[in-house]
């Protein structure tokens, strides 16, 4: 039975057979059943590594965290998740210490709290879309960022090209499917932490698919 625990970049939650390359968490979002009820419970959103110290978990379980994967980190990031502070303790704190840099009006501390991060990011999150930035061109967005041009399809932005996601990989859109302006997917400040330089893990095939030109 294929689970409803896929997350895309519009932080969406979808049910595919092909397995992420991250986990990650937002709280408990299922039933008994193993069905998702919520989109989310609590502020703390993250992004794990899938092995951590031989740990076991059945997914799923009852009256435990639901068990998220992501094809990607710029996926999980997109989504409006950051770094674990248990598994990922090195890229936790290189990811707010690039958050604090990125975004100085909204901490002075050079390692924000994890509660402060997930406070943060839970305002970006619940952002509406119409008021999120837009682009008539790709100048000043950083490789790693998400955009869209509708509800449909979102975008990897790499090496100046848009490159389409999807659950198994990235793929090569036409040019002519491309709809100009796009609206950022990403949340700000994670936006702004990837344009001063955090490097977010990409999945194998956004590199094979940048060398890719489009027709």
């Amino acid at each position: 039975m294929l689970r409803q625990n896929r997350v895309t970049p519009f932080s969406t939650l979808i049910a595919t057979p092909e397995r992420g390359t991250w986990m990650g968490n937002r709280g408990c979002l299922h039933d008994a059943r193993g069905q998702i009820r919520r989109p989310f419970l609590g502020k703390r959103w993250i992004i794990c590594l899938l092995e951590f110290r031989g740990r076991k978990r059945t997914v799923m379980t009852p009256g435990h965290y639901t068990e998220l994967f992501f094809l990607d980190e710029a996926t999980a990031l997109a989504a409006g998740h950051r770094p674990c502070a248990e598994c990922q303790r090195e890229r936790f704190n290189l990811f707010r210490e690039t958050w604090a840099r990125a975004n100085p009006e909204l901490t002075d501390a050079v390692r924000p709290t994890a509660t402060r991060l997930d406070d943060r990011l839970h305002t970006d999150r619940r952002m509406p879309p119409k008021a999120r930035t837009l682009y008539d061109t790709l100048d000043g967005l950083a490789d790693g960022v998400f955009v869209t041009d509708g509800e449909q399809n979102a975008y990897l932005v790499l090496n100046g090209q848009l490159l389409r996601w999807a659950p198994a990989g990235y793929e090569n859109p036409a040019l002519s499917d491309v709809r100009y302006p796009l609206r950022l997917l990403t949340p700000l400040s994670i936006a702004r932490t990837l344009s001063l330089g955090y490097p977010a893990g990409l999945h194998p095939s956004a590199l094979q698919t940048s060398a890719k030109r489009p027709e």
